[in-house]
């Protein structure tokens, strides 16, 4: 991992200081949600944000190889207990998770469930490069099923009794027209997705957080925390106020690990 972490350090270097990559789309939105942070806080959180982002490309290329052994020492569940209850129950789970920290190393989450283990991505259209995102994603035996296709797979596995764990990153920004609700994301009034939590209170689903946090470089210590048992005794939206909020928790906390460079502020009031 040395040699990989050094091609990380000189692709920063790129990255940051030659071309600038979506510098601007970051320190603006650093700017947006910490209007109290100095200019010279912002520069140092923006800084920090790309030598982590780098970082996490080169996990995410070390995925095609990496063994099952190192991934689980770098990527440490620390209360795979908390999923007991709800095999008990036999009931599906709903797993919410923002893009913060390392999301990606979450395929080695699949050969630690009792439950069919299924991950919602949003096909890219370059072929090979989608065909290379699901063969990371599936390498430790999850089913990668595009965002059109998840809500009817799992109404037919739910009528085969079939229980499942599904992991949807929860925090992207929906298409102008192409949602229902909105509320804060860093105190900024935003649209919302409201998809995963419309599925769970359908399904009567369980809804759990994926709360990650970076340990040191490459480490990662992962735990569940527990949104609603039961999705459908929940309020409208309410399900989605408490991901945000868990997630809100995290940026605020060590704000660098979230990924500023996506827009996600773009629709704002």
């Amino acid at each position: 991992m040395w040699w990989l972490y050094f091609k990380s350090d000189i692709l920063f270097f790129f990255v940051y200081h030659v071309i600038g990559y979506r510098k601007k789309v970051v320190i603006n939105n650093l700017k947006l949600v910490f209007p109290q942070k100095s200019t010279s806080e912002i520069n140092a959180i923006s800084k920090k944000f790309f030598a982590h982002f780098c970082d996490i490309i080169a996990e995410t290329i070390k995925s095609i190889t990496i063994s099952e052994k190192e991934i689980r020492k770098r990527f440490n569940v620390t209360n795979i207990e908390h999923l007991k209850p709800y095999y008990d129950a036999n009931k599906s789970i709903l797993l919410m998770a923002g893009h913060y920290a390392n999301w990606e190393w979450s395929g080695i989450l699949n050969r630690m469930m009792d439950h069919q283990a299924h991950a919602v991505y949003k096909p890219l259209r370059n072929k090979q490069m989608d065909a290379v995102v699901k063969k990371i994603r599936q390498r430790f035996g999850g089913v990668i099923v595009s965002n059109k296709l998840v809500v009817p797979m799992l109404y037919r596995k739910k009528k085969k009794d079939v229980k499942t764990l599904t992991y949807i990153l929860s925090d992207q920004s929906p298409k102008d027209g192409h949602y229902k609700h909105r509320d804060t994301f860093m105190n900024i009034d935003v649209p919302m997705f409201t998809g995963a939590e419309d599925l769970a209170k359908k399904l009567d689903f369980a809804v759990l957080y994926l709360h990650v946090e970076k340990v040191k470089r490459g480490y990662y210590a992962v735990t569940f925390k527990t949104i609603a048992e039961h999705a459908n005794t929940m309020n409208d939206f309410e399900i989605t106020r408490k991901f945000y909020n868990l997630l809100e928790s995290q940026i605020k906390e060590v704000p660098h690990l979230y990924l500023w460079s996506h827009k996600r502020w773009k629709l704002r009031i």
